[in-house]
């Protein structure tokens, strides 16, 4: 979560990696927000310095509790650099911020739960990147990190995930591919589980109550075999739509590398219609690392994403068009 919105103070408050702009420069980590009332964004506030990191893994996360109060997760980088738990001193303020905890974290997700509190999901670097989760009720005390996922195929000596995540009332989701060997280069398959009951229950999207850690290949939260297809799949973004079910924007690629041999590479998004998991493809684009945002309003679906080549082509990033559905998905 980068941009979280409360009607109850008309703002979005926003994490993001700023720099120094100094010769050498240092990644900072910046909060501010936008105030709908009067169109403005503050002048943003660095909770935390990098100092000597100059690395968007870094990167901070935002998460909003009940009682007002920011909490922003600056990631970490494996076991080499830790992460940052950070409250804001005052509800709905960016003006000051304390520390909680220095720990291990790479690639935070908090979700506020409001009845019950925090539920973060992250990724730690155990040789390879494995997804964990913690819970708390205040932010302050957590429980102990617990393995949600470290599988590896027969033969591969190493595993690995990455993941994306959304939740809405209770109901927490996460998307992850796999990584055969370890490879990142090779990351494929596709993967979803839920939980209701802050991680103490993990289910597939049926309601089947999964063991964890996953770490069979051929698990039922396999959402798709992609790696029978040949195709790497870059995760982009999810979130459930009005009826509760998990949607997921991503691209599918034939290789790591950039440029035309790699190509084609599609925006694809897939859904849980309440019976199967159906499949679309949006557009073709042109780079691996193209990012997207999905937007699930009650009548039409849409995404934003740099699909069109820009003055780059072949590039990360390009000219942005927005690609919408009016059959949930089924068309764009």
């Amino acid at each position: 979560p980068l941009a979280i919105y409360r009607k109850e103070v008309e703002k979005t408050f926003f994490v993001y990696g700023g720099t120094t702009g100094a010769e050498e420069r240092q990644l900072l980590c910046m909060v501010s927000y936008f105030d709908h009332k009067t169109n403005r964004v503050p002048r943003p506030v660095v909770v935390h310095d990098k100092e000597t990191v100059n690395d968007p893994h870094d990167n901070p996360s935002l998460a909003i509790a009940a009682d007002g109060h920011l909490w922003v997760f600056v990631s970490g980088r494996g076991r080499v650099r830790p992460g940052f738990k950070y409250r804001s001193i005052e509800p709905y303020s960016i003006d000051g911020f304390e520390l909680i905890s220095e720990e291990e974290m790479t690639y935070p997700q908090p979700h506020v739960i409001n009845d019950s509190g925090l539920l973060h999901l992250f990724t730690k670097y155990t040789g390879v990147r494995e997804l964990y989760w913690e819970r708390s009720a205040d932010g302050f005390g957590w429980s102990q990190d617990h393995k949600l996922a470290g599988m590896r195929k027969e033969g591969d000596s190493r595993g690995g995930h990455y993941q994306t995540s959304a939740h809405r009332g209770n109901r927490i989701g996460t998307f992850f591919n796999r990584h055969p060997n370890g490879n990142v280069d090779r990351r494929t398959d596709l993967y979803y589980v839920e939980t209701d009951d802050m991680g103490s229950t993990w289910r597939t999207v049926q309601g089947m109550p999964l063991k964890t850690p996953i770490t069979n290949v051929e698990s039922p939260a396999r959402v798709a075999d992609y790696a029978s297809q040949r195709l790497n799949v870059y995760l982009k973004d999810m979130d459930l739509d009005s009826k509760g079910h998990p949607v997921l924007l991503y691209l599918t690629s034939p290789g790591h590398e950039p440029g035309p041999p790699n190509a084609p590479r599609h925006f694809r998004v897939t859904r849980w219609n309440g019976h199967v998991w159906s499949t679309t493809i949006v557009c073709p684009t042109d780079h691996n690392y193209d990012m997207g945002s999905l937007y699930l309003a009650e009548d039409t679906w849409t995404v934003c994403i740099p699909a069109s080549p820009g003055p780059q082509p072949h590039h990360g990033g390009g000219e942005l068009a927005m690609w919408s559905s009016n059959d949930e998905g089924d068309s764009w």
